[in-house]
């Protein structure tokens, strides 16, 4: 590895060897760095934490800290990162919990602004955008290619699906399904993100599908059983409507409307 002689790194610590390490870091004794992977000055990294390779850590991120949570007496948890993943300053991610598995886990190809913060327990798919501030509190899942804006704030246990995007300055209390928009404090959907299922490719029959089911789940009089069974019976055999359908009917949180 290439590091800056001003930084810490503990002996134990498995580290491959094109990884950049800049000044004023400090690297704990179980962390695992990834090949390639680039870390900018001030960045501390402790913990359980293992890092995949291409990944990228900017100044006065805070990586693999215990977690923020009163019940947490010292016990073994781990913070999982994969590849490619981007962590701007201020970044902050914490490690599991006993009660929540024990691990904190984040996929491939994210994007995390300044000042996010990753609470314990939470669970990250692949190619999600986290914009500067957005706050996630602890057992939070987040689907594949899900938009968090800026300032949003996210409540334990909620559930964010596929291709959802959260407005800027949000509160969050219930799931978001996906392909949806939900904005506001509360926040309530807004209809279907497609801006974003354009840009990612969803053809326009596939849209005007999930708008039909949409407004049958989110926008009629019926119970959620009866919106559920009308959905699909209104609606194209399609996997994105089958997956929409569900995620409402399994939802424990109940779903933001």
């Amino acid at each position: 590895m290439k590091a800056h002689p001003t930084s810490i790194i503990h002996p134990g610590a498995r580290i491959e060897d094109d990884v950049e390490i800049g000044p004023f870091c400090v690297i704990g004794e179980h962390v695992q760095i990834g090949g390639g992977t680039k870390i900018k000055s001030h960045v501390s990294i402790d913990g359980w934490t293992e890092i995949g390779a291409g990944c990228a850590f900017y100044p006065f991120s805070s990586i693999g800290e215990p977690p923020q949570d009163l019940k947490f007496q010292g016990e073994s948890s781990v913070l999982q990162i994969g590849r490619n993943n981007v962590f701007r300053e201020f970044v902050t991610l914490n490690r599991g919990t006993e009660g929540g598995g024990g691990e904190t886990v984040i996929g491939d190809d994210n994007f995390f602004m300044a000042y996010c913060h990753v609470a314990h327990d939470c669970r990250i798919g692949n190619h999600v955008v986290m914009a500067n501030a957005a706050t996630l509190a602890g057992h939070i899942t987040i689907a594949d290619h899900a938009i968090i804006g800026g300032l949003s704030a996210i409540h334990q246990f909620v559930k964010i699906g596929r291709y959802a995007i959260i407005g800027g300055a949000s509160a969050v209390p219930k799931d978001v399904p996906p392909f949806c928009n939900a904005t506001g404090n509360r926040a309530v959907l807004r209809g279907l993100n497609t801006v974003g299922l354009k840009r990612h490719g969803f053809v326009e029959t596939t849209v005007q599908e999930l708008k039909k089911a949409y407004r049958v789940l989110f926008r009629s009089d019926l119970i959620l059983q009866e919106a559920a069974a009308q959905a699909r019976k209104e609606s194209a055999a399609l996997p994105e409507i089958e997956e929409l359908v569900r995620f409402v009917l399994e939802s424990k949180r109940g779903v933001c409307k």
